[in-house]
């Protein structure tokens, strides 16, 4: 449930809705709105917990949640989330594309890359230090010897970096590299390390698990929100069905879906979608269409030559007709409404 304060109530009233929730094994989230103050109730509550909160002062009512994920949910935050990453705006009807090679390879490659992306209107510098790999015989990333190149290519472009991080062990030292943490689909419900993200203070983005309905990855962001943490975006990358000739089947209708049920912005990542460069461009396309905050694809200098997905790789070339076509089609829709 959520407590919905008035307008005029004091900091005194809220931290007695604390107090209270805690005497009875429960939580409260704080989120002050433009508008309106609201309490998301965290925990085991019981019938009677409404009518309780109801009587204390500053209360204007006390509305159940319909739905099991609730810090994520738009009943508990109207409002869209927005939050910066240094000098790019995520969310808040702003748009970001994060771009840069599936592994880091060498020094070069990923100075080469940076500047391309810059060049062609990219945001944010991404890049996979860690790789988690199906074979065990794949090449599985540099670690912090990659970091410290994406550290260096970030230092000469501006560019921020958002990297993948695979282990509670290595969310420290990752974070002093990066300015955004990834979640890979494989990981997107290892709790624990969502909890330890949660904790991090550094921005975060979760991809979708291969299977996960809307309600499973809600959930999962339910983990990094309720550490306090939120500084959160969603990345739909594809999800597998019975067809093969792609690598993924992407969920276009994720765009307005999410947006539907919750304020969390949401990118979409049409190189694992996909698997297949020239298709890319118009997934990527459809998703911008439909509401998707940013985009998250994969840049390499020489894609025959990838060590890791260099099939569903855009060269620079390629990257930057994406680019000039993703704004043509945002111009072409800003006026088109949002699903909430």
């Amino acid at each position: 449930m959520m407590v919905i304060m008035q307008v005029n109530s004091r900091d005194e009233d809220i931290q007695a809705i604390q107090e209270h929730l805690h005497k009875r094994g429960l939580e409260g989230q704080i989120n002050r709105g433009v508008e309106r103050t609201v309490i998301g109730v965290l925990g085991n509550t019981y019938p009677e917990l409404r009518d309780e909160l109801e009587l204390l002062p500053g209360v204007r009512e006390v509305v159940p949640i319909s739905r099991p994920y609730k810090l994520s949910s738009r009943e508990f935050q109207p409002e869209s989330t927005t939050f910066k990453v240094g000098p790019v705006t995520i969310g808040g009807g702003e748009f970001v594309i994060m771009a840069g090679p599936c592994s880091v390879e060498s020094e070069q490659q990923v100075m080469d890359t940076a500047r391309a992306v810059k060049e062609a209107g990219g945001n944010i510098l991404r890049g996979g230090a860690f790789k988690p790999r199906s074979s065990p015989y794949s090449f599985r990333g540099l670690g912090e010897e990659g970091l410290k190149y994406l550290a260096n290519a970030k230092d000469e472009t501006g560019l921020p970096i958002i990297t993948e991080v695979m282990d509670t062990r290595d969310v420290e030292m990752v974070s002093r590299y990066a300015d955004i943490l990834q979640i890979g689909a494989r990981n997107m419900q290892n709790f624990t390390l969502l909890d330890e993200v949660g904790r991090s203070g550094k921005p975060v983005m979760l991809k979708r698990s291969f299977a996960a309905t809307y309600e499973d990855w809600l959930l999962a962001a339910e983990y990094v929100l309720s550490a306090g943490n939120k500084q959160l975006m969603l990345c739909e990358r594809g999800i597998r069905t019975f067809e093969t000739y792609t690598r993924n089947t992407m969920d276009i209708a994720a765009m307005p879906a999410i947006k539907r049920l919750s304020h969390l912005p949401i990118i979409a990542d049409p190189s694992h979608g996909t698997g297949k460069w020239y298709l890319v461009t118009p997934v990527a396309l459809a998703a911008v269409a439909a509401g998707a905050d940013g985009l998250q694809v994969e840049v390499h200098p020489n894609p025959d030559m990838a060590l890791s997905d260099g099939a569903q790789s855009l060269n620079f070339e390629n990257f930057k007709r994406l680019t000039t076509l993703v704004m043509a089609v945002r111009k072409a829709t800003e006026q088109v409404p949002s699903a909430p």
